[in-house]
C-alpha cells in the first residue's frame, strides 16, 4: 500500500515536469513550472528511500522537504494568479471556482512538508510495533494510527508537532497525497 502511494505520487507530480517542456511558457507560468518542477525533483528524490529501495538519508530527506516547503502555501498561490497569465497553463477554471479549497491545500503541503523536514531523523516506520506506538501516543491502538492519517481524506490538517514525532514515511505520505490531492481537482492533463 505504501508503495502504491509512494508511486502515485511520483507518477502525478511526474506529470507536473514534463509541463517544464511547455512551450511558449512565460512570467508567472513559467515560474509556476520551475517551482512545481523542483518539487517533483524533491519527490522523486526521496520517494525510493520512504519505499525501502535505497537506503534511508535523513538529511537528504530535510532537504527534499525543505524544497517542498519553499514552494507550498503562500508561495504557491501566489503564483495562481486570476487572469489571462494562466493561458499556457495546465490549470483547470476549478482552482479560481474553488480557491479556497486550492489554498487550504496550498498550506497543508507547507505544514506537511515542514512536519517531514522535522521527521527526517525518525526515518521510517520500522516495523508494526513501532507503528502501534505511533497509534498509542495518537489516541490508542490502529485507531490511533488511523486517525493520525485522516489529514489525507479530511480537512483536518495535523500540527508540525504531532507531524515531527511520525516516522518519515508516514508524514511522506501525507505530503505527496497532498500533491496528489491537488492534482486531482486542479490540473489538466498534459496533451
Amino acid at each position: 500500500m505504501k508503495t502504491k502511494f509512494t508511486l502515485a505520487a511520483v507518477a502525478a507530480i511526474g506529470v507536473a515536469s514534463a509541463a517544464l517542456a511547455h512551450s511558449g511558457a512565460t512570467g508567472i507560468v513559467k515560474e509556476r513550472m520551475v517551482a512545481m518542477s523542483s518539487m517533483a525533483d524533491a519527490v522523486k528524490k526521496i520517494a525510493p528511500m520512504m519505499s525501502g529501495a535505497v537506503d534511508y538519508d535523513a538529511d537528504a530527506v530535510r532537504d527534499a522537504a525543505e524544497e517542498i516547503g519553499k514552494h507550498a502555501g503562500p508561495s504557491m498561490t501566489r503564483l495562481f494568479p486570476e487572469n489571462g497569465e494562466n493561458m499556457a497553463s495546465y490549470v483547470k477554471p476549478a482552482i479560481w471556482e474553488d480557491w479556497n479549497t486550492f489554498s487550504d491545500l496550498a498550506e497543508r503541503l507547507h505544514t506537511y512538508s515542514e512536519g517531514l523536514a522535522l521527521a527526517a531523523e525518525n526515518g521510517p516506520a520500522m516495523s508494526d510495533q513501532r507503528m502501534a506506538d505511533a497509534g498509542s501516543m495518537m489516541g490508542g491502538g490502529m485507531m490511533g494510527a488511523s486517525s493520525m492519517m485522516g489529514g489525507m481524506g479530511s480537512n483536518a490538517t495535523m500540527g508540525r508537532e504531532e507531524l515531527a514525532d511520525m516516522p518519515a514515511d508516514k508524514v511522506f505520505s501525507l505530503v505527496s497525497n497532498t500533491c496528489s490531492s491537488c492534482h486531482t481537482r486542479f490540473r489538466k492533463e498534459a496533451r
